[in-house]
């Protein structure tokens, strides 16, 4: 039968879409909206629709399945938006968490200094050996000053300027007596603060990870890349915690890697030609790690980073024991040695992995004039689509609504009976659905039903009884 994943037969996909495809189709089909639309919306803000939030759901619980539920040496945690103050003060966000700003001085918008850099290279194949990410702040000023690079809207800039990303808001009920705190930056942190309880409260040893997924929040100044990059936005975080005396930190982080590439590659099902390994360079580096990697993909607007992984040393428990006056040593149970952990960092952004997989799996079938989603089985907002042939044919909407009931017990199932038969269909391949299933005249007489895959719209009789069985196979 058909009903695997097959490429013969199936028309040649066509490159990468544009980012005005994705954003048309997510808007057009309720998987994302600008948030706040009646108002005018809000910058670097969106919200998302029905189908976005299956989608969204869909990663997080395969990120979580994979990485803290089938490891034996992961848990997981999901802590506070609101952390003290000093947590972001320890972890060096409040001096140092930043970048570099720009105001167009006609104007006053706000630019993003090294992205306006990005952009100036791309038209000046000249200057290729210029890396934006090496340049400081000073360097960034002397360039912009000598190469007059100007604004998107074509007028002069100031000199960049550090601008901190932290959001502040304060608590209390007091006018005059709230304390200010921070919206979290990344989720990482409260990893870092509950690491003695984590310890005190399960059964775990080193080496050990914990991971953490949730919101963050960071006052970006970028536009243009939907979102790739917000205000807020959603991280998946793991901090692997490992005794640099008795495992090589070499070897964790080659196993991160392996298994980040896994995960996108195998798990997701993106095309390995769109993904690349990029390692920072000694001046991007961060100061506290040794070594740094970024998982790229390949956007529509360039090769941008998905996912990094980095050993961070010690450096962030010896901040917070600092700062905090804790002891947040381990101490191992074989040899009573006492000493803080170091880590190996994995951190992705959800958002930009759904960016990265609804450009992946967007396919234009220009042979039978449809827009596809070519979204894998376990991603899929619906697995499956119920129709009647005709809904003012009670007997066939009887018999859908039986078949709907059946299937939605296990899997998510789109019903729909609007339209005509094709229009149904090109709306499924549109949102990404696998299969449709259509109940008919015959399905009355002897129990069968028309299944079409989405990929190659091949259409197949089969009998009811074996739907479940069809569908079970595609989620192994």
């Amino acid at each position: 039968m058909f009903l695997g994943k097959k490429e013969n037969g199936m028309t040649t996909q066509s490159t990468q879409p544009t980012l005005e495809d994705i954003v048309s189709l997510a808007k057009r089909r309720g998987f994302v909206y600008p948030t706040s639309q009646i108002y005018g919306g809000l910058a670097n803000s969106y919200d998302y629709g029905p189908l976005g939030a299956e989608l969204l759901r869909n990663i997080r619980q395969l990120w979580w399945q994979e990485f803290i539920q089938r490891r034996p040496d992961m848990v997981g945690l999901d802590t506070q938006i609101m952390q003290h103050p000093q947590t972001w003060v320890a972890s060096g966000h409040v001096a140092s968490f930043s970048d570099p700003l720009v105001e167009d001085t006609k104007t006053q918008k706000r630019y993003r200094a090294d992205h306006l850099i990005e952009a100036w290279l791309e038209h000046h194949p000249e200057k290729a050996e210029v890396k934006v990410e090496d340049m400081k702040l000073e360097e960034m000023a002397v360039f912009m000053a000598e190469n007059k690079i100007l604004s998107p809207d074509k007028n002069p800039v100031t000199a960049p300027k550090s601008f901190n990303l932290l959001f502040e808001t304060a608590i209390g009920s007091v006018t005059g007596e709230k304390a200010i705190v921070y919206l979290r930056g990344e989720t990482a942190q409260g990893i870092f603060t509950n690491f003695k309880q984590v310890l005190d409260s399960t059964r775990v040893q080193l080496p050990f990870g914990v991971g953490n997924i949730g919101k963050s929040f960071r006052n970006e100044i970028t536009t243009g890349q939907f979102v790739f990059r917000t205000l807020e936005f959603e991280q998946a975080e793991i901090e692997y915690f490992f005794n640099p005396n008795q495992n090589k930190w070499e070897e964790l982080l080659s196993d991160w890697k392996n298994a980040m590439w896994h995960f996108i590659t195998q798990t997701l099902q993106i095309k390995e030609a769109n993904i690349r390994w990029r390692r920072h360079t000694d001046k991007e580096r961060s100061f506290y790690s040794t070594d740094t990697y970024d998982l790229d993909y390949n956007f529509s607007f360039g090769w941008k980073e998905l996912w990094g992984v980095a050993y961070r040393t010690d450096y962030d428990l010896k901040q917070h024991q600092e700062h905090s006056g804790e002891n947040l040593e381990y101490t191992d149970p074989f040899t009573g040695e006492k000493f803080l952990p170091h880590v190996i960092e994995p951190a992705v952004g959800i958002n930009r992995l759904f960016l990265m997989i609804l450009t992946d799996a967007y396919w234009q079938d220009t042979d039978r004039g449809r827009t596809v989603l070519k979204l894998p089985f376990n991603l899929a907002p619906y697995k499956v689509a119920v129709f009647p042939l005709l809904k003012n044919k009670p007997e066939l909407v009887a018999k859908a609504k039986e078949v709907f009931g059946q299937l939605i017990q296990k899997y998510p199932t789109a019903w729909d009976d609007r339209g005509n038969i094709g229009k149904r269909y090109l709306y499924q391949d549109e949102i990404g659905t696998p299969f449709c299933v259509t109940i008919d005249f015959e399905s009355l007489e002897d129990e069968s039903v028309t299944i079409r895959n989405r990929d190659t719209a091949e259409q197949t009789r089969v009998k009811i009884t074996e739907l479940e069985a069809i569908l079970a196979a595609m989620v192994h």
